[in-house]
């Protein structure tokens, strides 16, 4: 709620050319109510506002520069979380009031938890952090209700053991998240805690190259996804920025000793690039690219390696090993991008290098 009415009634008197002792006089008050209702020492009561009003010729809800705050669930989550962006102070208290509106709401119970957990970062103050997990717990109870698609049993435990951290509890944290470790969402966290704050690097190296090894897949299929949504735009320099990028991570993170999964990336990231400079009438440099990608295509065809043996840092434990679904061979999943490019001209010159080179 938020009101003006201290300023309006100013407003509103010297739109009348009224002075405060006129304005007292019709109101039958003393001048100095008036001048403590105009610098907000004072307020009119209920009857007085509505004489006010009658006065001014306006409803109480102009004169008191009333305006309801929008309080349904959407509305609540999204003013949390832009005050969780601003740091902004009336967090808490707005938190505290919409769990009393809707303390059986996943949705809030789930939002406030993390404006606590927010809150709490960085503080000596252990009570938010033992407030944000006693609201986690009572989110999973309210799991049932959830309508979030972006919330899940394993993202509220990944958030208790978040609050865990931040209470000092460890080895807690670590439990919590090695049991909900799906898919290896929080290997990240895990590797980092194991070998930081643990020093069992030797636990810690398993997760963090599991972490690496995924960091680097998504990046890789954010970069071709980028690469489509720009080449639709028709924005090619955006996207020979991207493939660039891209790139750059493949160089960094494959041994230049050896050929191994992510050569099958190489060789598609320089097919797309290719594509690019070809459209944009760069024949000799598209035909430069195509040859790099199909020496590299040959070399994996040749010794196909789906190991993390190749991969630079990543822990090769043999256990492991890295695929795709674009094709078995590179040269599968090269013709699979280039039917997905539908450049007649690129497929023929790929074809007539793949064959006499």
């Amino acid at each position: 709620m938020i009101s003006n009415l201290a300023e309006n009634i100013r407003t509103f008197r010297k739109q009348r050319r009224l002075t405060q002792e006129q304005l007292a006089e019709v109101m039958g008050v003393t001048t100095g109510a008036v001048h403590k209702w105009e610098i907000g020492a004072s307020v009119p009561e209920l009857g007085m506002i509505m004489e006010l009003a009658d006065f001014f010729d306006v409803s109480m809800d102009v004169l008191t520069g009333y305006r309801m705050k929008d309080n349904r669930i959407e509305a609540l989550k999204k003013r949390l979380a832009e005050y969780c962006r601003t740091m902004d102070p009336a967090a808490i208290g707005e938190a505290e009031k919409a769990l009393k509106k809707y303390p059986n709401s996943f949705e809030i119970v789930d939002g406030c938890a993390s404006v606590f957990l927010v809150y709490s970062i960085g503080s000596e103050k252990k009570d938010m952090a033992r407030r944000a997990l006693e609201l986690l717990y009572r989110a999973l109870e309210l799991l049932p209700g959830n309508t979030d698609p972006w919330c899940n049993e394993v993202t509220v435990y990944g958030q208790i053991a978040d609050a865990y951290l931040l209470l000092g509890e460890t080895e807690k944290a670590l439990d919590i998240m090695k049991a909900h470790n799906i898919c290896g969402l929080f290997s990240g966290n895990i590797g980092v805690w194991l070998s930081v704050y643990q020093k069992r690097y030797d636990e810690a190296e398993t997760y963090l190259s599991e972490a690496l090894i995924g960091s680097v897949n998504d990046i890789l299929n954010a970069a071709f996804g980028f690469y489509s949504v720009f080449c639709a735009r028709k924005d090619y320099d955006s996207a020979l920025e991207i493939l660039d990028m891209a790139k750059l991570l493949i160089d960094r993170t494959v041994k230049k000793s050896r050929t191994g999964f992510f050569s099958k990336s190489e060789a598609m990231l320089l097919t797309m690039l290719a594509n690019v400079h070809l459209i944009k009438g760069n024949t000799g440099e598209a035909q430069k690219l195509l040859r790099e990608s199909v020496s590299i295509t040959r070399r994996f065809d040749k010794t196909p390696d789906y190991s993390l043996g190749s991969v630079r840092f990543a822990l090769d434990t043999g256990e492991t090993s890295l695929h795709d679904i674009m094709g078995k061979t590179a040269a599968d999943s090269a013709r699979t991008l280039l039917g997905l490019l539908e450049n007649k001209k690129l497929t023929e010159m790929w074809e007539e290098i793949y064959a006499n080179e």
